[in-house]
């Protein structure tokens, strides 16, 4: 080894980077005899190494899988000891790993965890690598007294909603270069954690790209791999192992992947550093098969499937993700839908309840068994309906046609984007964390494109008298059709002062839910808003294949969270009006009076505004 290489050290601070680490030093639990014969290789030294004790020069090994579940022991020398590298009182011991075959792969995605030992004891856990296009497999050693004595760890429980980007690194799906840019280090010169593979099984790539900007901004490494099925022994975990975070199961899946550092008791300790950073949690946990590692100059991979459920995440904070062997938490289950003239298709899907994930993986999913079967045609008009059942509360209730585009993209991903909408507004509000019990949705596909577009409105007469009830009628444009005259109805209130002027708003659902509701719409209802608020608004809101008529009258509104007070008097409004209140108080210069709707089966668009004279 090159002196100047054990002499190595780095000044670049890395504002990104939380310190791996892996808290685990105790016996795997006993394990029948003839699977262990398989697992000779597997570590069995419970004793700890001081960092004091390891100096540049020193020979050690680690464990890790390659191909399927045999454990494997690889060579590495200590480089140098790194104190303060990734913080104060943050030390890393910088390895190179030696033998044939990790000098083949270098350091890859899926090893973070991997337990490290000299002298035969536990010295730490491996969780770094050094750039890209390297020429030695070098990596980063979390000691082993920082594992047992980490800092604090926060949790985010669930009161914080804000995304944080992983610190998982990336292929396919990499941070933007604007942000790598924004450490200031020149490009693979970093010591970064290990990536851990996020495992899409049953999810083509062209699902992924059209959610390839979210899932950038978490950081994922998408991987694309496979489901094994249970076996008896899977919760017979070794260090060395592969397990990992459960996110989707059933008919697809996401997992994510890495190696076990150590196991105590029922208590697992992995991947080396955080997956997420998101706290305390309870995801399902699954053991993972490699079926092969590929080397890559750039990345290289461990490829995986994912096998069954052996017990919960606790937790993915700061120093390790940690796990409990057992019986896994439940998730919320989705029934998905697809009919095509009088075939059915139904799909099954049960994922985690989380407000950082939730919506991207309820939109992804849904999208992905949308379009990824062979019932779905593109050039169709859907109609999407169901519900979403949360505990302790009134279901939400979804309904929507949605018709095809002129612009390049999917028919299936607006219903995708509607869904995951409506859960980011359901976990809006900061007074409680809904808990999902089921999700049920049905898509029927219409051939051809049905939509609407509103071209002209009139009213019988220009006036009118409190009371009365006037028709109206719309000149619609269908979507390469004859245009055609639809009529309704509008009531002018019996309190209508006579001398004012009325608003007749010809509209879509949409437009007419913001006339209405004004920025309590488009926001949910406001951060304030309980739950039970905000399910009122959602089931409230009106349908987009309606054609709308409504009456707006000249006297204030006043939205309070989810009521609508119309027609205040002005004494009233000077009261609340600059004054502190519970929730959120909006008021509108206008008050819905009266209104009406034509169903129409597909999505309508425009705005006419007519004005109506009282006498």
């Amino acid at each position: 080894m090159l002196p100047a290489r054990r002499n190595l050290s780095m000044t670049c601070k890395l504002s990104r980077f939380l310190i791996p680490a892996l808290l685990a030093f105790a016996a795997a639990p006993a394990i029948a005899p003839a699977y262990l014969a398989t697992r000779a290789q597997a570590p069995t030294s419970t004793e700890v190494l001081p960092l004091s004790r390891v100096h540049p020069g020193m020979q050690g090994y680690a464990y890790t899988i390659f191909a399927g579940d045999q454990v494997e022991k690889f060579d590495l020398e200590v480089i140098g000891i790194m104190p303060n590298f990734l913080g104060p009182r943050q030390t890393i011991i910088l390895v190179e790993l030696k033998g044939p075959k990790v000098e083949h792969t270098g350091v890859v995605a899926g090893m973070s965890g991997s337990p490290v030992y000299f002298e035969g004891k536990l010295a730490g856990a491996l969780s770094l690598k050094l750039g890209v296009f390297t020429k030695e497999p070098i990596g980063g050693v979390t000691p082993i007294e920082d594992i047992l004595h980490p800092p604090a760890q926060m949790s985010s429980g669930n009161a914080e909603y804000q995304p944080q980007a992983a610190l998982g690194g990336a292929q396919q799906l990499s941070l933007p270069q604007e942000a790598a840019s924004r450490t200031g280090l020149p490009t693979g010169s970093a010591l970064e954690p290990i990536e851990t593979p996020l495992v899409f099984s049953g999810y083509q790539p062209e699902a992924l790209r059209q959610f390839a900007a979210q899932l950038q901004s978490y950081g994922f490494v998408a991987a694309q791999g496979g489901t094994a099925a249970p076996k008896p022994d899977d919760g017979h975990l070794l260090p060395g192992d592969m397990a990992g975070m459960v996110l989707v199961e059933g008919d697809t899946s996401i997992s994510s992947a890495c190696t076990v550092t150590a196991i105590r008791r029922d208590e697992v300790y992995l991947c080396g550093h955080p997956f997420l950073s998101l706290g305390d949690v309870q995801f399902p946990m699954a053991r993972t098969e490699v079926v092969a590692t590929l080397s890559s100059e750039l990345a290289s991979t461990k490829i995986i499937n994912v096998g069954g459920s052996i017990g919960t995440i606790t937790g993915d904070h700061l120093t390790a993700v940690t796990g409990k062997l057992g019986t896994p938490p439940p998730m919320i289950p989705i029934d998905l839908t697809l009919a095509v003239g009088g075939t059915e298709k139904k799909l099954h899907f049960a994922m985690v309840n989380h407000p950082k994930l939730t919506p991207l993986l309820v939109g992804l999913t849904v999208f992905n068994g949308l379009t990824q079967n062979s019932l779905y045609g593109e050039g169709t008009t859907l109609h999407l309906s169901g519900e979403v059942v949360v505990h302790g509360h009134a279901p939400v209730q979804i309904e929507n046609t949605f018709a095809p585009g002129d612009a390049f993209s999917p028919d299936g991903l607006p219903i995708a984007l509607n869904i995951q909408s409506v859960f980011n507004r359901l976990f809006t509000n900061t007074r409680e964390t809904p808990v999902f019990e089921r999700i049920t949705l049905r898509v029927e596909s219409v051939p051809g494109r049905q939509s609407y577009s509103i071209e002209s409105a009139w009213l019988e007469k220009g006036e009118a008298a409190p009371g009365e009830t006037l028709r109206v009628r719309v000149l619609l444009r269908p979507y390469r059709g004859a245009a055609r005259v639809e009529e309704t109805t509008v009531r002018v209130p019996e309190q209508a002062t006579r001398g004012t002027t009325l608003r007749v708003l010809v509209t879509d659902g949409d437009m007419l839910n913001r006339a209405s509701r004004g920025f309590s719409f488009s926001g949910g209802g406001g951060s304030n808003a309980s739950l039970d608020q905000l399910i009122a608004i959602l089931n409230r809101e009106r349908r987009n294949d309606r054609l709308y008529v409504g009456l707006f009258a000249p006297t204030p509104t006043i939205l309070w969270d989810d009521k609508e007070l119309p027609n205040v008097p002005l004494s009233q409004i000077n009261v609340i009006d600059g004054r502190p209140t519970p929730g959120t108080v909006q008021i509108l210069r206008e008050s819905l009076a009266s209104e009406s709707s034509i169903p129409l089966g597909g999505p309508v668009a425009g705005v006419i505004s007519l004005n109506l004279q009282i006498r």
